[in-house]
């Protein structure tokens, strides 16, 4: 079995390749190919990620290259972690929204569009490639804005799944709340990319006891407290919201600390100086728990059991559940088929079909159907250009949604991009 990951040489990559070391029962990559323009970088985590190898006793091969077409030629899938722009363009998407009072933030609101238009050309282009070298390999997104860069690529008729590792996080961590084995808990997530609920978090599977009164009984104040919400507020809503549902939430308060603290992506960016300066070490076999702070926990984990599903056993073997994003084919009745939306779903060689989702309260339907509106102006915007669309995407997006916020974000989105956007 042959992988390749387009963004090899991301910092995050350790933590992929210890979860394809430490599980290849689960998916036996016999080659993994590392494909990244930034050579140097590559070439230390390439030589990582042979140790973790060898330190594992994985008989895999693993290469590198800055030639995508090459690297991409007969793998059975391609994972997609991409930054355009990198860690300086995630400073600003962090930095200009709020000179308009907006959230500043890297995947939502007025930041996350900056992502989105960057990204889905590239993305776009990068699939085409695949089509052509490996017509029959599945594309693994895990690149952000996942639903938005997900939706581009389905609707160009690409073999591909969106992942992000949310809801992997949220049965981690209750599994350890409930004392109970991390297989034993299936979720009852609903929503978009960074725009999800747990309704449900269930004891065995779906249909299973249902623990989530239990669960925020005994342990909401430090689920809370996770979210950085007031424990008022699951008692109200009963149920967990994801945390980027904070900045919907709890906006104002989220502008007012963004504004007087250092951003995340200049943390990022120092975390990336100290993790590439410990990947140089020759005597330096796994991954350093200085990466656990870098994000995408899990990761891994959610990766290698998505690979497995789509590869190991075909249209004809056992699916596996797993949360995912994909299509929504009347998976959410009141939005689009087209949409694409991050549930549960049986996942097998065919691809992801959702589970079937609980009728939900207009509390939800109507921030998703929001949202989902906005990312349909957000990817019309990527593909087409034009600073009317970019206006339109902002103006619809229920963190902006004011006209003179909307111009002053489009002003400030195209001055910092203009080097991405070849129509700008």
């Amino acid at each position: 079995m042959k992988l390749a990951v387009v963004g090899g040489g991301s910092t995050y990559t350790p933590e992929l390749i210890d979860g394809f070391a430490r599980l290849r029962d689960t998916l036996p990559v016999s080659e993994l190919v590392l494909i990244d323009p930034a050579t140097e970088r590559l070439e230390l985590i390439g030589g990582l990620a042979r140790r973790i190898f060898a330190r594992h006793g994985h008989p895999g091969l693993i290469t590198t290259t800055s030639d995508l077409d090459a690297g991409v030629e007969g793998a059975d899938a391609v994972l997609l972690q991409l930054r355009i722009g990198g860690q300086a363009a995630r400073l600003q998407d962090e930095t200009w929204p709020l000179e308009c009072g907006c959230v500043g933030q890297e995947t939502t609101g007025a930041g996350g569009l900056a992502k989105a238009l960057r990204t889905v050309p590239v993305v776009l282009d990068i699939a085409e490639r695949v089509r052509r070298a490996s017509p029959d390999a599945w594309i693994i997104d895990f690149t952000n804005p996942v639903g938005i860069v997900t939706r581009a690529l389905l609707r160009a008729g690409h073999k591909a799944v969106g992942l992000c590792n949310v809801a992997i996080g949220f049965q981690r961590k209750f599994a350890a709340l409930l004392d109970l084995a991390p297989a034993d808990i299936h979720l009852d997530h609903v929503g978009l990319n960074h725009l999800t609920w747990e309704l449900g978090v269930r004891r065995g599977g779906p249909g299973g006891e249902d623990l989530l009164p239990r669960l925020l009984a005994e342990h909401g104040e430090a689920i809370a407290g996770d979210l950085r919400l007031p424990r008022a507020v699951l008692d109200r809503l009963g149920v967990v919201p994801s945390y980027y549902l904070r900045y919907f939430y709890a906006h104002d308060e989220v502008v007012r600390e963004l504004a007087t603290k250092p951003s995340r992506a200049a943390e990022v960016a120092a975390m990336e100086r100290e993790l590439l300066a410990l990947y140089g070490d020759p005597a330096l076999d796994e991954k350093p728990s200085l990466l656990a702070k870098r994000g995408g926990a899990f990761y891994s984990e959610a990766a290698v059991d998505l690979a497995a599903s789509l590869l190991g056993d075909g249209a004809g073997g056992t699916p596996a559940v797993q949360v995912v994003n994909t299509l929504n084919n009347g998976t959410l009745p009141f939005l689009p088929d087209d949409a694409v939306v991050e549930v549960q779903a049986r996942v097998n060689g065919s691809g992801p079909v959702p589970l079937a989702v609980p009728r939900l309260d207009p509390l939800y339907t109507g921030l998703i159907s929001h949202v989902t509106a906005y990312e349909d102006l957000a990817l019309d915007a990527a593909l087409r250009g034009g600073r009317e669309r970019v206006f339109r995407a902002l103006l619809a997006h229920p963190l902006v949604g004011q006209t003179d916020r909307a111009e002053g974000l489009t002003d400030r989105l195209l001055a910092h991009n203009k080097e991405h956007l070849a129509w700008a």
